[in-house]
């Protein structure tokens, strides 16, 4: 059990919390949630053991293992993909070396004192690396990383040769791999597909034994992983029962509560502060003055912590397009390698997206999606087939590299006034506060936000323009969940075409209405719900 014990930590004149406890409990699975900047990764730190708290107590039992993954994987070389994983795992490697040395010793002439010694010694190390499960370090490494999408053809590979994303998989597997008995996972979900955040559940559910403290912006992750949820806001840190969904109306209850409570207290002091206000001056009332005075100054004042308010924008009706949007007829697409060989990416794709369809593209990774989606934004030419965009339509289109485009030196403002040349500075501020914008937030220049913040800028900037098709790549990467249901609303009330591609499942259910599946080259296409797609999608898996 680690157990944090009347802990406070401060971050310059920021109080992140105050006299907090809270315990990990032995086997459980524990959700860590809260505003950003309200304290979450510190907590990961201060377990972790990069970080002391101010005052308080961490308690740990000896030879605990802590794994800790965060998004900050550090530099990466001279290994290949499968010894950067296995090296996570080092003292099971150490002790795999020095039991090869005891037996290559044992072979040695030597005195039965020796002997008897250097026997111990083994056993010793053999229980322990049983306890390691380090027989099937190889093995369970190799499992971790097809479950993370790196098949046997790149174990080999070496680490440089991954992009970023690629190399946060391997981290956490190393992570993964070293079955530490406390599991420390920040945001593991990023970077991840579909694929591999349902592999991930599974493990965590039938292979981890330990306990585990995790946040994740997927909130069907969440809520199929933990059985409880700490939550740390407003200075104090708070431990609820349950997974995501029932923490959140858990915690409005509470808050109704303590609304209440408060409502209870205020008529209570306003009554007593009259009677001391009537009685003062009078002398034959003295006595019961002084003893109300005495009573309001012990009582705890009930406070209400800040809200997060949700700001309502109504966003223009966009210009109505032809009822034919796009259409595609033998589209294909071949990339060029580095070495000039040829990849195929898909092949004789046909169909056509209609006004007003919610469309999800999905897919392994390197199924295409991004590329189709890049086809359809006229970001790049097919190589075979032809695209025919329809009557009146106005696109915008939403990748991680459109945050790449933003002015660095400029405010949030700033660049939301750009687009919106001739609207009111009232007019601006609503469109930012619908995309969680307020106050002295809107005065940030672009180069000091954080990835979460600048997707939101320039979802803004695109919906503030009068499109009618939303091309929108990974549009849920790096925003949080609050973020998340934001931009949800804001879809399902959007008055156009949308396709995008998303790994968020709940963000997909309860937004499209067709359902484009890439896969091996060929594309299927499902006239219905994702939850539509996930039943007849499994069905054609059975049967291939």
């Amino acid at each position: 059990m680690v157990q944090l014990s009347n802990i406070s930590r401060q971050h310059g004149s920021q109080i992140l919390f105050l006299n907090a406890s809270c315990q990990i409990l032995p086997g459980t699975h524990t959700g860590l949630v809260g505003p950003n900047g309200a304290g979450k990764t510190t907590i990961f730190r201060i377990i972790a053991g990069e970080e002391e708290p101010d005052s308080g107590e961490v308690i740990l039992p000896k030879k605990t293992t802590i794994g800790y993954f965060s998004q900050d994987v550090g530099e990466m070389s001279g290994r290949s993909a499968l010894e950067e994983v296995m090296a996570s795992c080092g003292s099971t490697v150490r002790l795999s070396a020095e039991m090869k040395e005891m037996e290559a010793a044992m072979c040695e002439p030597q005195s039965d004192a020796e002997m008897e010694a250097l026997l111990e010694r083994y056993g010793t190390a053999v229980e322990e690396f049983e306890h390691m499960e380090g027989y099937d370090l190889d093995s369970r490494a190799q499992a971790v990383l097809t479950g993370l999408g790196i098949g046997a053809d790149r174990y080999n590979h070496p680490v440089e040769s991954f992009s970023g994303g690629w190399k946060m998989r391997i981290a956490l597997a190393g992570i993964l791999t070293l079955k530490p008995d406390v599991l420390l996972l920040d945001e593991p979900t990023n970077h991840l597909d579909v694929e591999s955040i349902i592999w991930l559940e599974e493990w965590l559910a039938t292979e981890f034994k330990g306990s585990l403290l995790m946040t994740s912006h997927d909130r069907d992750f969440m809520n199929r992983v933990v059985t409880r949820v700490i939550e740390v806001a407003n200075a104090a840190v708070t431990t609820y029962g349950g997974n995501y969904d029932f923490y959140e109306r858990e915690r409005d209850i509470r808050r109704e509560q303590l609304i209440a409570s408060h409502k209870r207290q205020l008529d209570m002091l306003a009554k007593e502060e009259e009677f001391i206000a009537r009685f003062a001056a009078r002398a034959s009332h003295a006595a019961q003055v002084q003893s109300r005075v005495k009573k309001l100054d012990k009582i705890d004042r009930i406070e209400i912590p800040a809200e997060e308010r949700t700001v309502r924008f109504d966003f223009a009706v966009p210009p109505r397009s032809g009822d034919d949007v796009v259409a595609f007829d033998g589209l294909g697409k071949v990339w060029l390698t580095p070495d000039g060989q040829e990849r195929p990416v898909f092949h004789g794709v046909t169909g056509m997206i209609k006004r007003l369809n919610k469309i999800a593209v999905v897919g392994v990774n390197g199924a295409g999606k991004s590329t189709f989606l890049k086809i359809l934004a006229g970001q790049t030419d097919p190589t075979a087939g032809s695209v025919t965009i329809g009557a009146n339509v106005e696109i915008g289109y939403f990748s991680q590299h459109a945050m790449d485009l933003l002015d660095p030196g400029k405010t949030v403002f700033e660049t939301m006034q750009d687009c919106m040349p001739l609207a009111t500075i009232g007019t601006i501020r609503n469109l930012l506060g619908a995309f969680l914008f307020s106050g002295d937030t809107v005065d940030k220049k672009i180069e000091n936000l954080s990835g979460g913040e600048k997707s939101r800028v320039v979802l803004a900037t695109i919906l503030a323009r009068p499109v009618n098709v939303l091309i929108l790549d990974e549009p849920t990467n790096h925003l949080d969940i609050r973020s998340r249901e934001m931009l949800l609303e804001t879809l399902k009330n959007f008055g156009g075409t949308i396709i995008l591609v998303s790994h968020d499942r709940h963000f997909l259910r309860l937004l499209v209405d067709r359902v484009f599946e890439v896969d091996h080259g060929e594309m299927r296409v499902y006239e219905g719900s994702y939850d539509y797609f996930l039943s007849k999608s499994q069905h054609v898996a059975g049967c291939r």
